[in-house]
């Protein structure tokens, strides 16, 4: 599965019915990249300490199974907070420092690194809007979601319109948190305990 050349990512059928109109997505996984030892595969990290060049090519294949130029692949410097930015043309210069990025612009392909958190996309097809989120849980606890909704609807989506998918990250069954999380949570909704059962 590693020796594959080409990514194969994860599909939602959700988002899959945006396709029509020019929307493409995809959840990749390491499967069809070039780096080795323990970033075997599809790393497209540039913050990582995996070699460079193989991170560009890497970036590369994505951007090609995406249909954009490699420099129109943008992620963010994600630091677990509700911040979102507005892409409207490739970053000049360092990536900005967020955990979501939208954008309403044709040739630009969005997305978010994760590992344990949570990947989730977001389509407005009708608006032709899309929005990408790297979900942890302090940036899910301080409103990175909720952000992201809200950019979306500042450039021209309506809420009633986008359809949102969390990817595949970490479980229950692997990630144990104290009562003290748990309080957290409870504390800002009751309803939250709901998630903890």
């Amino acid at each position: 599965m590693l020796n594959q050349t080409k990514p194969d990512p994860v599909r939602s059928p959700l988002l899959d019915e945006a396709q029509a109109q020019g929307i493409r997505h995809g959840y990749f996984t390491r499967v069809g990249g070039v780096s080795g030892g323990i970033y075997q595969g599809l790393n497209i990290g540039t913050g990582s300490n995996d070699d460079q060049t193989l991170v560009a090519e890497n970036r590369a294949r994505v951007a090609a199974w995406m249909g954009v130029p490699a420099s129109h692949l943008l992620t963010a410097w994600q630091i677990h907070s509700p911040d979102v930015v507005i892409a409207r043309e490739p970053f000049a210069g360092e990536r900005p420092k967020a955990d979501a990025i939208v954008t309403d612009r044709p040739g630009i392909a969005i997305g978010a690194s994760t590992a344990d958190c949570g990947p989730v996309l977001f389509a407005d097809a009708q608006a032709r809007i899309i929005g990408a989120a790297h979900s942890g849980w302090k940036g899910a606890f301080t409103g990175v979601l909720e952000n992201t909704i809200l950019a979306m609807e500042s450039l021209g989506a309506r809420r009633q319109n986008i359809v949102a998918v969390l990817g595949p990250s970490i479980g229950p069954r692997n990630y144990e948190v104290g009562p003290e999380f748990v309080a957290r949570f409870v504390e800002a909704d009751a309803e939250n305990i709901l998630y903890f059962a």
